[in-house]
């Protein structure tokens, strides 16, 4: 899966893109009074100032080598956020290496490493060697009903997990974080999950899909309403 487009709400609007622009350091390639589009590789993240906002937690992914390099590039701008005394988190289940910090809203936004993707490279890290987003996170009350919507609607399959926790949904270029908010926090901070609206563009299998996630439920969105906010149950 590959996610073209993440939006998400911002409760402080201006300090985010002033984050985004100038701390990280990200490409701005639309901007009005209370929306910001920015490029991360090949995605874009779009910003939307609004009541509607709840902290997220998203992932972008970093060349399979570069994790030493993004945390030493990170900490001159951010704090990390740690497990215990450990900088860089170790998922050997996936094969990956993360780090975690707070944007301005107090979104958990990670970097990772998948070594499984193969895509290591020897130029010093900086901006550009963000390559995509490739996690959101979905935190409900049921599991299996979300994982079905989307296997019905795109066709995408379990990447690890199950329906009682925690399940990830779709591949290493692009998954849903599918969590039980009544069993399980963020990790590494232990903050509260929160069912968090979001509008995605994403494709699977060479065709584009539109959705929403709002009050705990998954939504197809038309082409022609994607910024209007506007959808359409179509599962």
């Amino acid at each position: 899966m590959q996610i073209k487009e993440l939006k998400i709400y911002a409760r402080n609007f201006s300090k985010q893109v002033e984050f985004y622009a100038k701390i990280i350091g990200l490409t701005l390639i639309d901007i009005s009074e209370n929306q910001a589009v920015f490029q991360i590789g090949k995605s874009k993240l779009k910003i939307v100032g609004s009541d509607k906002f709840k902290p997220y937690h998203f992932a972008i992914n970093i060349p399979c080598n570069q994790e030493i390099r993004a945390l030493k590039w990170l900490k001159e701008r951010v704090e990390i956020l740690k497990n215990g005394i450990h900088e860089i988190q170790d998922f050997d289940f996936w094969n990956a290496k993360a780090i975690y910090f707070y944007d301005r809203d107090h979104n958990i936004v990670e970097f990772i490493a998948r070594k499984n993707l193969q895509n290591g490279t020897e130029e010093e890290f900086d901006v550009n060697s963000l390559l995509e987003i490739s996690e959101i996170g979905i935190p409900v009350s049921d599991i299996e009903t979300i994982f079905n919507r989307l296997n019905a609607m795109a066709n995408l399959q379990k990447y690890d997990g199950g329906f009682e926790r925690f399940c990830a949904i779709g591949d290493e270029n692009g998954l849903f974080i599918c969590i039980n908010k009544q069993l399980k926090d963020w990790f590494p901070t232990g903050d509260k999950a929160h069912s968090s609206a979001f509008a995605i563009k994403f494709k699977e299998n060479e065709r584009d899909y539109d959705l929403e996630f709002s009050n705990g439920e998954i939504k197809a969105i038309a082409n022609d309403e994607y910024d209007k906010g506007k959808s359409t149950r179509i599962i």
